[in-house]
């Protein structure tokens, strides 16, 4: 240790092993009671963010300092591990996807090209074929590649769809999108190389799902203007309200119209897992690809995306590239190098984070999590949909409850009324440091909205939710 301070020794290992891992397990231990919001002193966090923007020492520090600077770090931030965060699409991250992610780091294998640890990049396509075929009910033959997360697999999928049917010449290649279809499809887009003014916007129904009559008329409108149409998005499960869209009426369209059909289901996908997941997101499996996002409905860290698609040789097609320097790399018994499936070459093994929790908890485990979390959005939905001084317009598909305080009247005077009640509400619900919600404009409203998905999230802490809504909203 005194020779090589970069190369500890097994005594230090175990103690600085045995550090984190307590400090970790009694985080975790602790995560019922930790408030939910952000209850750090403005003025604190200031300080702390001032003393984390310094540059290290040139000499060593002492770890269990370190990490008391760490845990003030941890406690100045929303608490999205625990079971009161139903705001926005909570992450609570699995603990033996922890475990698997510091064996992943320990052994530190690439997993860019195959050549390099193929029994753990069979174990990754394990896992992809698993959610493609399994999950998402893509034929044999699919697959695909674990990202950083969604917005890195609607990137690829954009630049496959794009490669395919566009070739080089992309001036006039247009997209089919909704006001509510994740923001980070028209962001990937415009990287691939799709002018904005392309980017097409398609009405809704009353239901907030894309209306397909108004896509299809839209499309022969631009291929009549010379344009040419090559993407349409569907979404199973919006981050708004949690809708998913008329996905086997738009594989017909995309049929028809020849284009790349894609689907987003980074929040809603893994509900396929349930027997009432897979009859609400029929369609899914007539999809060119697929956007998952094991970090949310899988339950594992951040940081776990995949794209699933139904041929991935148009994935490589479009995302291959070598240099002279890997000449000498050969491939490696059929097994996919996913440097050539998406932008990155140097890139960690990612499927230890899932395929140890799968195999270890098995994969019913998160059927019935899964279950559990459509039963509390029903509980949730039931409750706030009894309530007088509330207005909940839409039942959910998933588990997004979206509601706002009813309006007295239909002038732009009310409505504007309701939406300053509905803030206020919003604000007073998150004032208990037991829950967490966030807020979304729908229609113009303003819209409060609620999200069980976090594994920890439990009927106890719903109910608690439930009783404040209630009661906060009777008062005047």
């Amino acid at each position: 240790m005194k020779d090589f301070p970069l190369e500890p020794d097994r005594a230090a290992m175990a103690e600085m092993g045995g550090f984190v891992l307590d400090r970790v397990m009694d985080f975790v231990e602790s995560l019922p009671d930790r408030p939910t919001g952000n209850t750090v002193d403005p003025l604190a966090t200031a300080d702390l963010v001032t003393a984390f923007l310094a540059p290290p020492p040139e000499q060593a520090g002492d770890l269990k300092a370190l990490l008391d600077r760490l845990d003030n770090a941890v406690d100045c931030a929303y608490e999205t591990a625990g079971p009161g965060d139903m705001a926005y699409i909570p992450g609570g991250g699995l603990y033996s996807s922890a475990v698997a992610e510091f064996y992943t780091r320990g052994v530190n294998r690439y997993g860019g090209l195959a050549f390099g640890a193929p029994a753990m990049a069979a174990l990754e396509e394990s896992v992809l074929r698993w959610m493609a075929q399994s999950v998402c009910g893509l034929p044999e033959g699919s697959g695909g590649l674990l990202t950083t997360g969604g917005s890195m697999a609607n990137f690829s999928a954009v630049v496959a769809a794009r490669h395919h049917h566009l070739g080089e010449d992309l001036a006039d290649g247009t997209v089919y999108v909704t006001a509510y279809t994740h923001h980070s499809v028209a962001k990937a887009a415009r990287l691939a190389g799709i002018r904005a003014r392309n980017i097409r916007t398609v009405a809704c129904t009353a239901e907030l799902r894309m209306d397909v009559e108004a896509a299809a008329a839209m499309v022969s409108a631009d291929r009549a203007a010379g344009l040419r149409p090559f993407l349409l998005v569907g979404s199973a499960g919006t981050t708004d309200t949690g809708t998913i869209d008329p996905l086997p009426d738009l594989a017909d369209l995309a049929e028809r119209e020849n284009l790349w059909f894609h689907v987003d289901a980074a929040y809603g996908g893994f509900f396929r897992l349930t027997e009432r997941g897979r009859r609400r997101l029929e369609g899914i499996e007539r999809a060119d690809s697929v956007t998952l996002d094991p970090h949310k409905t899988l339950f594992l860290p951040f940081g776990t995306g995949a794209l699933v698609v139904r041929e991935p040789a148009k994935l490589h097609a479009a995302h291959e590239g070598t240099g002279d320097y890997l000449q000498d790399i050969e491939s490696t018994g059929g097994l996919p190098n996913y440097s050539h499936m998406g932008p990155e070459l140097t890139r960690e093994v990612r499927g230890l984070r899932v395929w140890l929790p799968l195999h270890l908890h098995g994969v019913t485990a998160f059927e019935e999590a899964l279950n559990e979390k459509l039963d509390l959005t029903e509980r949730i939905h039931e409750r706030l949909a009894a309530h007088p001084a509330l207005d909940v317009p839409w039942r959910p598909d998933l588990s997004v409850v979206a509601f706002r305080v009813r309006s007295d009247g239909e002038g732009p005077e009310a409505v504007n009324e309701a939406d300053q009640a509905t803030r206020r509400l919003l604000a007073s619900i998150n004032s208990n440091p037991r829950v967490l919600l966030s807020s979304t404009v729908v229609d113009g409203r303003q819209t409060i909205r609620t999200c069980v998905v976090t594994h920890r999230t439990h009927a106890d802490r719903v109910d608690e939710l439930l009783d404040l809504i209630t009661t906060q909203a009777a008062q005047p």
